[in-house]
Protein backbone atom coordinates (compact mmCIF):
# COMPACT_ATOMS: atom_id res chain seq x y z
CA UNK A 1 0.00 0.00 0.00
CA UNK A 2 3.10 2.20 0.53
CA UNK A 3 2.98 1.94 -3.04
CA UNK A 4 -0.24 3.31 -3.76
CA UNK A 5 0.12 6.34 -1.74
CA UNK A 6 3.59 7.12 -3.31
CA UNK A 7 1.31 7.11 -6.68
CA UNK A 8 -1.30 8.98 -4.92
CA UNK A 9 1.42 11.85 -3.59
CA UNK A 10 2.86 11.87 -7.52
CA UNK A 11 -0.63 12.59 -8.88
CA UNK A 12 -1.68 15.25 -6.40
CA UNK A 13 1.40 16.90 -7.21
CA UNK A 14 0.76 16.75 -10.82
CA UNK A 15 -2.29 17.77 -10.63
CA UNK A 16 -1.43 20.89 -8.68
CA UNK A 17 0.88 21.76 -10.77
CA UNK A 18 -1.05 21.62 -13.66
CA UNK A 19 -4.25 23.35 -12.07
CA UNK A 20 -1.77 26.17 -12.03
CA UNK A 21 -1.52 26.54 -7.91
CA UNK A 22 1.96 28.36 -6.77
CA UNK A 23 4.83 25.36 -6.90
CA UNK A 24 5.54 26.63 -3.35
CA UNK A 25 2.15 25.31 -1.92
CA UNK A 26 1.60 22.91 -4.82
CA UNK A 27 4.24 20.97 -3.17
CA UNK A 28 3.87 21.20 0.30
CA UNK A 29 0.07 20.68 -0.01
CA UNK A 30 0.15 17.47 -1.75
CA UNK A 31 2.83 16.02 0.63
CA UNK A 32 0.29 16.92 3.83
CA UNK A 33 -2.38 15.79 1.78
CA UNK A 34 -1.07 12.51 1.28
CA UNK A 35 0.02 12.21 4.44
CA UNK A 36 -2.91 12.46 6.14
CA UNK A 37 -4.42 10.72 3.10
CA UNK A 38 -2.08 7.35 4.53
CA UNK A 39 -3.20 8.35 8.21
CA UNK A 40 -7.09 8.11 7.72
CA UNK A 41 -7.27 5.52 5.95
CA UNK A 42 -4.49 3.22 8.05
CA UNK A 43 -6.88 4.33 10.83
CA UNK A 44 -10.19 3.21 8.77
CA UNK A 45 -8.99 -0.23 7.57
CA UNK A 46 -5.91 -1.84 10.17
CA UNK A 47 -6.24 0.27 13.01
CA UNK A 48 -3.04 2.20 13.03
CA UNK A 49 -2.32 5.10 12.12
CA UNK A 50 1.37 4.33 10.58
CA UNK A 51 -0.05 1.19 8.85
CA UNK A 52 0.90 2.80 5.11
CA UNK A 53 4.07 4.21 6.14
CA UNK A 54 7.47 2.38 5.81
CA UNK A 55 7.56 3.32 9.65
CA UNK A 56 6.04 5.26 12.44
CA UNK A 57 2.99 7.46 11.18
CA UNK A 58 2.25 10.40 9.70
CA UNK A 59 2.75 12.62 12.99
CA UNK A 60 6.43 11.54 12.92
CA UNK A 61 6.55 12.42 8.90
CA UNK A 62 4.84 15.63 9.29
CA UNK A 63 7.29 16.58 11.82
CA UNK A 64 10.08 15.43 9.83
CA UNK A 65 8.77 17.79 7.50
CA UNK A 66 9.01 20.79 9.29
CA UNK A 67 12.41 19.58 11.47
CA UNK A 68 13.64 20.04 7.28
CA UNK A 69 12.16 23.75 7.69
CA UNK A 70 14.40 23.86 11.10
CA UNK A 71 17.41 22.60 9.08
CA UNK A 72 17.23 25.60 6.54
CA UNK A 73 17.15 27.97 8.63
CA UNK A 74 18.69 27.17 12.19
CA UNK A 75 21.69 24.56 11.36
CA UNK A 76 24.69 26.60 11.83
CA UNK A 77 27.20 24.77 9.55
CA UNK A 78 24.62 25.31 6.81
CA UNK A 79 25.28 28.96 5.96
CA UNK A 80 26.06 28.70 2.20
CA UNK A 81 21.94 29.80 1.35
CA UNK A 82 22.72 33.46 3.26
CA UNK A 83 24.66 33.81 -0.09
CA UNK A 84 21.49 33.63 -2.08
CA UNK A 85 19.71 37.59 -1.02
CA UNK A 86 23.35 39.00 -1.73
CA UNK A 87 23.53 37.74 -5.42
CA UNK A 88 19.86 38.62 -6.05
CA UNK A 89 20.62 41.99 -5.07
CA UNK A 90 23.22 41.89 -7.12
CA UNK A 91 21.72 41.42 -10.20
CA UNK A 92 18.85 43.37 -9.87
CA UNK A 93 20.53 46.67 -8.96
CA UNK A 94 22.92 46.52 -12.32
CA UNK A 95 19.55 45.89 -14.33
CA UNK A 96 17.60 48.67 -12.49
CA UNK A 97 20.76 50.83 -12.57
CA UNK A 98 20.49 50.68 -16.13
CA UNK A 99 24.31 49.08 -16.58
CA UNK A 100 23.18 45.70 -17.76
CA UNK A 101 21.25 47.67 -20.76
CA UNK A 102 24.03 50.46 -21.28
CA UNK A 103 25.81 47.36 -22.01
CA UNK A 104 23.95 45.58 -24.33
CA UNK A 105 23.56 48.33 -26.00
CA UNK A 106 27.14 48.99 -26.29
CA UNK A 107 28.01 45.73 -26.97
CA UNK A 108 25.65 45.62 -30.07
CA UNK A 109 27.43 48.61 -31.34
CA UNK A 110 30.53 46.74 -31.79
CA UNK A 111 29.50 43.20 -32.46
CA UNK A 112 26.74 44.93 -35.29
CA UNK A 113 29.01 44.81 -38.42
CA UNK A 114 30.11 41.49 -38.40
CA UNK A 115 27.43 38.88 -39.73
CA UNK A 116 25.35 37.63 -37.17
CA UNK A 117 26.88 40.55 -34.93
CA UNK A 118 23.46 41.52 -32.82
CA UNK A 119 23.13 37.53 -31.61
CA UNK A 120 26.56 37.17 -30.67
CA UNK A 121 26.55 40.26 -28.57
CA UNK A 122 23.38 39.10 -26.80
CA UNK A 123 24.82 35.83 -26.16
CA UNK A 124 28.52 37.98 -24.54
CA UNK A 125 26.65 40.11 -22.54
CA UNK A 126 23.91 36.98 -21.74
CA UNK A 127 27.12 35.49 -20.44
CA UNK A 128 28.40 37.96 -18.47
CA UNK A 129 25.17 38.94 -16.81
CA UNK A 130 24.74 35.58 -16.21
CA UNK A 131 28.17 35.83 -13.73
CA UNK A 132 26.76 38.80 -11.97
CA UNK A 133 23.28 38.14 -11.45
CA UNK A 134 23.08 34.01 -11.10
CA UNK A 135 19.09 35.03 -11.99
CA UNK A 136 17.88 33.13 -14.92
CA UNK A 137 14.36 35.85 -15.32
CA UNK A 138 15.99 38.73 -14.72
CA UNK A 139 18.95 38.12 -17.40
CA UNK A 140 15.77 36.96 -20.22
CA UNK A 141 14.09 39.50 -19.15
CA UNK A 142 16.60 42.08 -19.60
CA UNK A 143 17.64 40.84 -23.21
CA UNK A 144 14.08 40.09 -24.65
CA UNK A 145 13.07 43.92 -23.82
CA UNK A 146 16.62 45.67 -25.27
CA UNK A 147 17.76 43.16 -27.60
CA UNK A 148 14.64 41.46 -29.53
CA UNK A 149 12.81 44.95 -30.91
CA UNK A 150 16.46 45.68 -32.16
CA UNK A 151 17.39 41.93 -34.03
CA UNK A 152 13.67 41.66 -35.54
CA UNK A 153 13.51 45.69 -36.52
CA UNK A 154 16.97 44.71 -38.32
CA UNK A 155 15.45 41.22 -40.45
CA UNK A 156 16.82 38.78 -38.03
CA UNK A 157 15.14 35.44 -37.80
CA UNK A 158 12.20 35.37 -35.52
CA UNK A 159 13.66 31.86 -34.34
CA UNK A 160 16.97 32.11 -34.57
CA UNK A 161 16.95 36.05 -32.00
CA UNK A 162 13.91 34.61 -29.58
CA UNK A 163 16.30 31.61 -29.49
CA UNK A 164 19.59 33.22 -29.09
CA UNK A 165 17.54 35.19 -26.45
CA UNK A 166 16.38 32.46 -24.21
CA UNK A 167 19.50 30.31 -24.89
CA UNK A 168 21.73 33.03 -23.23
CA UNK A 169 19.01 33.58 -20.30
CA UNK A 170 20.17 30.28 -19.43
CA UNK A 171 23.39 30.60 -18.90
CA UNK A 172 22.70 31.78 -15.63
CA UNK A 173 22.06 28.36 -14.29
CA UNK A 174 25.34 27.29 -14.48
CA UNK A 175 27.84 30.27 -15.13
CA UNK A 176 28.92 31.18 -11.68
CA UNK A 177 27.25 33.05 -9.37
CA UNK A 178 24.59 30.70 -10.22
CA UNK A 179 21.69 30.07 -7.35
CA UNK A 180 21.06 26.76 -8.79
CA UNK A 181 25.11 26.03 -7.84
CA UNK A 182 24.05 27.43 -4.55
CA UNK A 183 21.16 25.52 -3.21
CA UNK A 184 22.84 22.05 -5.23
CA UNK A 185 26.09 22.67 -2.92
CA UNK A 186 23.97 23.21 0.04
CA UNK A 187 21.64 19.63 -0.58
CA UNK A 188 24.79 17.98 -1.14
CA UNK A 189 25.97 19.14 2.20
CA UNK A 190 23.06 18.21 3.71
CA UNK A 191 22.54 14.60 1.76
CA UNK A 192 26.01 13.78 2.84
CA UNK A 193 26.20 14.70 6.68
CA UNK A 194 23.28 12.21 6.04
CA UNK A 195 25.08 9.64 4.79
CA UNK A 196 27.67 9.94 7.08
CA UNK A 197 25.49 9.00 9.77
CA UNK A 198 24.49 6.41 8.45
CA UNK A 199 27.88 5.18 7.66
CA UNK A 200 28.80 5.61 11.08
CA UNK A 201 25.67 3.69 12.50
CA UNK A 202 26.54 0.83 9.93
CA UNK A 203 30.10 0.64 11.30
CA UNK A 204 29.59 0.71 14.72
CA UNK A 205 26.73 -1.86 14.01
CA UNK A 206 29.54 -3.96 12.36
CA UNK A 207 32.65 -3.42 14.73
CA UNK A 208 31.23 -2.21 17.83
CA UNK A 209 33.34 0.70 17.85
CA UNK A 210 31.90 4.57 18.21
CA UNK A 211 34.66 6.18 16.69
CA UNK A 212 35.36 5.88 12.82
CA UNK A 213 38.79 6.31 10.84
CA UNK A 214 38.83 9.58 9.17
CA UNK A 215 39.15 7.68 5.37
CA UNK A 216 35.89 6.61 5.83
CA UNK A 217 33.95 10.25 6.19
CA UNK A 218 32.12 11.39 3.15
CA UNK A 219 33.26 14.96 2.09
CA UNK A 220 31.00 17.07 0.31
CA UNK A 221 31.28 19.72 -2.54
CA UNK A 222 31.49 23.01 -1.76
CA UNK A 223 29.65 25.89 -3.13
CA UNK A 224 33.28 27.54 -4.04
CA UNK A 225 34.41 23.98 -5.65
CA UNK A 226 31.27 24.06 -7.78
CA UNK A 227 31.55 27.31 -8.76
CA UNK A 228 35.08 26.69 -10.30
CA UNK A 229 34.02 23.21 -11.43
CA UNK A 230 31.06 25.07 -13.97
CA UNK A 231 32.90 27.83 -14.61
CA UNK A 232 34.96 26.43 -17.99
CA UNK A 233 31.39 24.50 -19.09
CA UNK A 234 29.60 28.08 -18.66
CA UNK A 235 32.60 29.40 -20.64
CA UNK A 236 32.53 26.93 -23.70
CA UNK A 237 28.91 26.84 -23.68
CA UNK A 238 28.97 30.63 -24.37
CA UNK A 239 31.77 30.19 -26.96
CA UNK A 240 29.37 26.88 -28.34
CA UNK A 241 26.22 29.29 -28.92
CA UNK A 242 28.61 32.06 -30.13
CA UNK A 243 30.28 29.99 -33.09
CA UNK A 244 26.39 28.57 -33.78
CA UNK A 245 24.88 32.10 -34.38
CA UNK A 246 28.07 33.07 -36.74
CA UNK A 247 28.70 29.99 -38.71
CA UNK A 248 24.58 30.38 -39.26
CA UNK A 249 25.28 34.16 -40.59
CA UNK A 250 27.82 33.16 -42.58
CA UNK A 251 26.11 30.06 -44.39
CA UNK A 252 22.65 32.20 -44.70
CA UNK A 253 23.21 35.91 -44.39
CA UNK A 254 19.03 36.61 -44.26
CA UNK A 255 19.13 34.71 -40.66
CA UNK A 256 21.29 37.17 -39.35
CA UNK A 257 22.48 40.14 -41.28
CA UNK A 258 25.12 42.61 -40.32
CA UNK A 259 24.21 45.97 -38.68
CA UNK A 260 27.05 48.77 -39.69
CA UNK A 261 27.78 51.19 -36.77
CA UNK A 262 27.01 54.59 -37.88
CA UNK A 263 30.47 56.10 -36.97
CA UNK A 264 33.28 54.93 -36.92
CA UNK A 265 34.58 51.66 -34.72
CA UNK A 266 38.07 53.33 -33.79
CA UNK A 267 37.21 56.92 -32.54
CA UNK A 268 38.02 57.37 -29.16
CA UNK A 269 34.83 58.46 -27.69
CA UNK A 270 32.96 55.22 -29.06
CA UNK A 271 36.76 53.22 -27.39
CA UNK A 272 35.74 55.12 -24.08
CA UNK A 273 32.31 54.16 -24.23
CA UNK A 274 32.91 50.81 -24.35
CA UNK A 275 35.49 51.01 -21.68
CA UNK A 276 33.12 52.46 -19.56
CA UNK A 277 30.36 49.70 -20.28
CA UNK A 278 32.82 46.73 -20.32
CA UNK A 279 35.27 47.13 -17.54
CA UNK A 280 33.19 48.04 -14.83
CA UNK A 281 31.37 44.32 -15.16
CA UNK A 282 34.60 42.50 -15.82
CA UNK A 283 36.17 43.78 -12.96
CA UNK A 284 33.25 42.86 -10.30
CA UNK A 285 33.27 39.41 -11.77
CA UNK A 286 36.57 39.09 -11.41
CA UNK A 287 36.67 40.14 -7.88
CA UNK A 288 34.01 37.71 -6.91
CA UNK A 289 34.65 34.84 -8.39
CA UNK A 290 38.22 35.24 -8.50
CA UNK A 291 38.19 35.70 -4.57
CA UNK A 292 36.20 32.44 -4.38
CA UNK A 293 38.69 30.79 -6.33
CA UNK A 294 41.98 32.09 -4.99
CA UNK A 295 40.23 30.91 -1.34
CA UNK A 296 40.60 34.51 -0.10
CA UNK A 297 36.73 34.93 0.49
CA UNK A 298 33.91 32.45 1.16
CA UNK A 299 30.67 32.39 -1.13
CA UNK A 300 29.07 34.50 1.41
CA UNK A 301 31.78 36.91 1.40
CA UNK A 302 32.07 36.99 -1.88
CA UNK A 303 28.28 37.32 -2.02
CA UNK A 304 28.54 40.41 0.04
CA UNK A 305 31.28 41.82 -2.35
CA UNK A 306 29.01 41.89 -5.19
CA UNK A 307 26.32 43.20 -3.66
CA UNK A 308 28.62 46.51 -2.70
CA UNK A 309 30.04 46.38 -6.08
CA UNK A 310 27.08 46.48 -7.90
CA UNK A 311 26.31 49.20 -5.36
CA UNK A 312 28.94 51.45 -6.33
CA UNK A 313 28.66 50.90 -9.72
CA UNK A 314 25.16 51.81 -9.67
CA UNK A 315 25.94 55.24 -7.81
CA UNK A 316 27.95 56.89 -10.93
CA UNK A 317 25.56 54.77 -13.61
CA UNK A 318 22.23 56.29 -12.31
CA UNK A 319 24.47 60.38 -11.98
CA UNK A 320 26.15 59.77 -15.48
CA UNK A 321 26.75 63.04 -16.98
CA UNK A 322 27.33 64.77 -13.77
CA UNK A 323 30.77 66.24 -12.63
CA UNK A 324 31.15 64.36 -9.41
CA UNK A 325 29.45 61.13 -10.73
CA UNK A 326 32.75 59.08 -10.02
CA UNK A 327 33.45 60.58 -7.03
CA UNK A 328 32.19 57.69 -4.34
CA UNK A 329 33.35 55.33 -6.48
CA UNK A 330 36.79 56.42 -6.93
CA UNK A 331 36.49 57.56 -3.12
CA UNK A 332 36.07 53.95 -2.32
CA UNK A 333 38.54 52.26 -4.38
CA UNK A 334 41.39 54.91 -3.16
CA UNK A 335 40.16 53.68 0.15
CA UNK A 336 41.23 50.10 -0.53
CA UNK A 337 44.02 51.01 -1.72
CA UNK A 338 45.52 52.98 0.79
CA UNK A 339 44.34 49.72 3.56
CA UNK A 340 46.15 47.31 1.35
CA UNK A 341 49.29 49.15 1.33
CA UNK A 342 48.93 49.72 5.25
CA UNK A 343 48.20 46.33 5.92
CA UNK A 344 50.79 44.64 4.34
CA UNK A 345 53.19 47.04 5.73
CA UNK A 346 52.44 47.95 9.83
CA UNK A 347 51.00 45.79 12.02
CA UNK A 348 47.38 46.27 12.54
CA UNK A 349 46.98 43.88 15.52
CA UNK A 350 45.73 46.13 18.98
CA UNK A 351 46.90 43.37 20.63
CA UNK A 352 50.67 42.76 20.07
CA UNK A 353 51.42 46.64 18.68
CA UNK A 354 54.78 47.71 19.91
CA UNK A 355 56.29 50.37 18.21
CA UNK A 356 54.71 53.75 17.94
CA UNK A 357 54.91 53.47 13.48
CA UNK A 358 52.40 50.51 13.48
CA UNK A 359 50.17 53.50 15.79
CA UNK A 360 50.45 55.73 12.88
CA UNK A 361 49.64 53.10 10.39
CA UNK A 362 46.64 51.80 12.81
CA UNK A 363 45.21 55.19 12.41
CA UNK A 364 45.73 56.00 8.45
CA UNK A 365 43.66 52.34 8.43
CA UNK A 366 41.11 53.71 10.51
CA UNK A 367 41.13 56.80 8.19
CA UNK A 368 41.12 54.21 4.88
CA UNK A 369 37.94 52.58 6.83
CA UNK A 370 36.11 55.81 7.23
CA UNK A 371 36.45 56.87 3.73
CA UNK A 372 35.47 52.96 2.30
CA UNK A 373 32.40 53.21 4.81
CA UNK A 374 31.79 56.94 3.08
CA UNK A 375 32.21 56.02 -0.59
CA UNK A 376 29.40 53.09 0.30
CA UNK A 377 26.66 54.96 1.88
CA UNK A 378 27.23 57.89 -0.52
CA UNK A 379 26.49 55.56 -3.58
CA UNK A 380 23.85 53.95 -1.57
CA UNK A 381 22.56 57.32 -0.84
CA UNK A 382 22.36 57.82 -4.77
CA UNK A 383 20.98 54.89 -5.50
CA UNK A 384 18.06 55.99 -3.11
CA UNK A 385 17.46 59.38 -4.11
CA UNK A 386 17.76 58.52 -7.74
CA UNK A 387 14.14 57.56 -8.90
CA UNK A 388 14.14 55.25 -6.01
CA UNK A 389 16.00 52.96 -7.69
CA UNK A 390 17.41 51.52 -3.86
CA UNK A 391 13.99 50.53 -2.37
CA UNK A 392 12.64 49.17 -5.90
CA UNK A 393 15.79 46.74 -6.02
CA UNK A 394 15.53 45.80 -1.88
CA UNK A 395 11.72 44.98 -2.42
CA UNK A 396 12.54 42.71 -5.83
CA UNK A 397 14.99 40.74 -3.51
CA UNK A 398 12.71 40.80 -1.04
CA UNK A 399 10.61 39.27 -3.62
CA UNK A 400 13.02 36.54 -5.23
CA UNK A 401 14.77 35.56 -2.04
CA UNK A 402 11.39 34.66 -0.27
CA UNK A 403 10.22 33.02 -3.68
CA UNK A 404 13.28 30.55 -3.64
CA UNK A 405 13.42 29.75 0.42
CA UNK A 406 9.02 29.02 0.10
CA UNK A 407 10.07 26.56 -2.53
CA UNK A 408 12.71 25.46 -0.67
CA UNK A 409 10.75 24.70 2.15
CA UNK A 410 7.85 23.10 0.07
CA UNK A 411 10.04 20.76 -1.73
CA UNK A 412 11.38 19.87 2.17
CA UNK A 413 7.80 18.42 2.68
CA UNK A 414 7.83 16.75 -0.32
CA UNK A 415 10.95 14.94 0.52
CA UNK A 416 9.43 13.82 3.75
CA UNK A 417 6.71 12.49 2.37
CA UNK A 418 8.46 10.71 -0.30
CA UNK A 419 10.81 9.32 2.16
CA UNK A 420 7.63 8.22 4.13
CA UNK A 421 6.05 5.97 1.80
CA UNK A 422 9.57 4.11 0.76
CA UNK A 423 10.26 6.42 -2.40
CA UNK A 424 14.06 6.02 -1.55
CA UNK A 425 14.18 2.68 -1.29
CA UNK A 426 12.10 2.04 -4.48
CA UNK A 427 14.34 4.18 -6.27
CA UNK A 428 17.38 2.52 -5.09
CA UNK A 429 15.52 -0.96 -5.75
CA UNK A 430 15.59 0.06 -9.45
CA UNK A 431 18.73 2.09 -9.97
CA UNK A 432 20.57 -0.84 -8.45
CA UNK A 433 18.56 -3.38 -10.54
CA UNK A 434 19.61 -1.85 -13.87
CA UNK A 435 22.41 -3.65 -16.34
CA UNK A 436 25.23 -1.44 -17.17
CA UNK A 437 26.27 -0.60 -13.91
CA UNK A 438 26.80 3.08 -13.01
CA UNK A 439 26.90 4.91 -16.55
CA UNK A 440 23.46 3.00 -16.63
CA UNK A 441 22.19 4.93 -13.74
CA UNK A 442 23.49 8.16 -14.79
CA UNK A 443 21.63 7.91 -18.08
CA UNK A 444 18.36 7.01 -16.00
CA UNK A 445 19.04 9.64 -13.70
CA UNK A 446 19.94 12.50 -16.13
CA UNK A 447 16.66 11.58 -18.08
CA UNK A 448 14.45 11.68 -15.08
CA UNK A 449 15.94 15.23 -13.90
CA UNK A 450 15.42 16.69 -18.01
CA UNK A 451 11.53 14.97 -17.75
CA UNK A 452 11.14 17.09 -14.81
CA UNK A 453 12.30 20.38 -15.97
CA UNK A 454 9.40 20.26 -17.62
CA UNK A 455 6.70 20.74 -15.21
CA UNK A 456 9.39 21.37 -12.31
CA UNK A 457 11.91 24.93 -11.52
CA UNK A 458 15.68 23.88 -10.40
CA UNK A 459 15.22 24.35 -6.58
CA UNK A 460 12.53 21.50 -6.89
CA UNK A 461 14.95 19.53 -8.60
CA UNK A 462 17.87 20.01 -7.13
CA UNK A 463 16.08 19.64 -3.45
CA UNK A 464 13.77 16.63 -4.41
CA UNK A 465 16.36 14.24 -6.27
CA UNK A 466 19.48 15.73 -4.65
Amino acid sequence: MELFFLAVLFVLMIYALGSGYPVAFALPGSAIVTILLAGFFGILFQGDSGAYFIQDGPIEWLTAGVTNFRGIYWEVERDTLIAIPLFIFMGIMLQRSKIAEDLLVTMAQLFGPIPGGLGISVVFVGGLLAATTGIVGATVVAMGLISLPAMLRNNYSKPLATGAICASGTLGQIIPPSIVLIILADQLASAADQAATMRKDLYKQATGQFSMPSEFNIISTSAGDMFLGAFLPGIVLVGLYMAYILIAALVRPKLAPAVPYEGKLLEVTFMKKVALALFPPLLLIFLVLGSIIAGIATVNQAGAIGAIGAMLMSGYKLREGSKNAFHPAILTIFSLLLIWVISSNFNLNIKTIKESSDWIGLAIATVGVLGLLTGIAWSGWRAYTTENTLTEVMRETAKTTSLVFIILLGAAMLTSAFRGFGGEEVVKHFLSSLPGGFWTQFIVVMLVIFLLGFFLDFIEIAVVVV
